[in-house]
């Protein structure tokens, strides 16, 4: 039985009250993008509705039920309206729905922090705004397929300084500012738009961790744990190759993922994977697997070390090179229909090992992420583990920005 109709059914009993009905989506709807996630302060807490008083097995039965048939956007909004009934729902709800890795879908805001699946590609789309410079990652094949199913995600903003430009990256569609509570992060360039530097907005584990950048003005102190500072934290490193002769011919790229150990391309190796965050950071966090690690901006042979010691070197992605096609007289890759169009733009990302490393050679050939063309102002985003939905956003925004010592 749908989510929807199991709502109507207690209503007509007595059983709802008109704000919680507003929370589930039946009254007049707030965004979902955000009702699982975000301040507990944010939504109301029923204590003595039968909605927080149900049996906790009742509770387990019936989300696990809606969580077996939702499985697909827009349907999937009926497990974002469980988690906004009440705090206990919500607790139940995370218990209930796995992360991207394990059933490859993404559900509430904290799946865009966490590794995509390992053996398919969460395929998404981007639209790019030129007038306002403003890119929007939505989930989903293309707008012509997708249509109103397509799922917001992310929304960029760049912004040109004298000497950088800024992306800022937010969760909501219509609040890009790093002093939002759903700022997510940003990307950042150098002068020559040869490197770009990826940083988080919250700390990736509760151990110490290199920060670049403090900004006192996002949120309020009182809103914050003494214990996690407010800044950007340094999670990835992209650096296109310069070309001084200017020849002709594609781009060459390679991204340092400083949190992301080497060892996770290797079998049983495991990813950063958060559990939780919240936008204004007055959640407690919870620590990832044990490849937690220290981020720092240097060379890939630099082991990341924390304080369960050193977990390896960091994950280098480099991107394919394409081959020369004498026919159409141009550069190609295979992107399996993802990209149409053709531009410098495009890019395919596999994982780059040394021979010391152990990296298997299927994990070498295997696209973690691919970048295409499909329309004038319209591109593919396709990735897996062991990258999240935000740290591909960021690697994609960097293809977007102007380079003139590259090309």
């Amino acid at each position: 039985m749908p989510f929807i109709s199991i709502l109507r059914d207690l209503k007509g009993k007595g059983g709802i009250d008109e704000k919680v009905e507003q929370e589930c989506g039946l009254g007049e709807r707030r965004s979902f993008d955000f009702s699982a996630e975000g301040s507990s302060s944010s939504y109301p807490v029923v204590g003595q509705s039968r909605w927080a008083s149900l049996p906790l097995e009742l509770l387990l039965d019936i989300i696990g039920r809606v969580e077996a048939d939702e499985t697909a956007w827009p349907a999937r909004r009926a497990m974002v309206c469980c988690a906004a009934v009440c705090r206990s729902w919500r607790g139940v709800v995370r218990e209930v729905v796995q992360t991207p890795e394990e059933c490859g879908l993404l559900t509430f805001p904290m799946s865009l922090k966490q590794p995509g699946p390992r053996d398919s590609l969460i395929q998404c789309f981007i639209r790019r705004e030129r007038a306002t410079s403003t890119y929007r990652l939505y989930l989903g094949l293309s707008p012509a397929i997708s249509g109103d199913a397509s799922k917001f995600l992310l929304v960029a903003k760049r912004i040109k300084r004298a000497t950088k430009t800024d992306f800022v990256i937010s969760f909501a569609a219509n609040d890009i500012s790093h002093t939002s509570e759903y700022y997510a992060g940003k990307l950042r360039s150098n002068f020559f738009g040869s490197k770009f530097y990826v940083h988080d907005s919250q700390p990736p584990c509760n151990t110490p961790i290199q920060s670049h950048g403090w900004s006192r003005k996002r949120i309020s102190p009182k809103k914050v744990a003494p214990r996690i500072p407010i800044c950007n934290f340094n999670v990835a490193t992209i650096a296109y190759e310069l070309n001084v002769l200017r020849t002709r011919g594609p781009r060459r790229m390679n991204c340092t993922m400083h949190m992301i150990p080497v060892s996770s391309t290797q079998e049983g190796g495991s990813a950063p994977t958060p559990a939780t965050f919240s936008y204004g950071l007055d959640d407690s966090f919870s620590p990832f697997t044990p490849s937690v690690g220290r981020g720092q901006d240097s060379a890939s042979d630099v082991p990341i070390s924390g304080k369960y010691g050193s977990i390896g070197k960091q994950l280098i992605l480099k991107n394919k090179i394409p081959r020369w096609h004498e026919q159409l007289q141009c550069w190609c890759l295979n992107f399996r229909g993802r990209a149409t169009v053709a531009s410098v733009k495009n890019f395919q990302l596999v994982a780059s090992g040394e021979p010391s490393e152990n990296v298997p050679s299927p994990e070498q050939e295997s696209v973690v992420l691919q970048f295409g063309k499909i329309g004038k102002d319209i591109f593919t985003m396709d990735y897996q583990y062991p990258l999240s939905a935000f740290q591909a956003f960021a690697i994609c925004l960097s293809s977007f920005d102007t380079k003139p010592v590259c090309e």
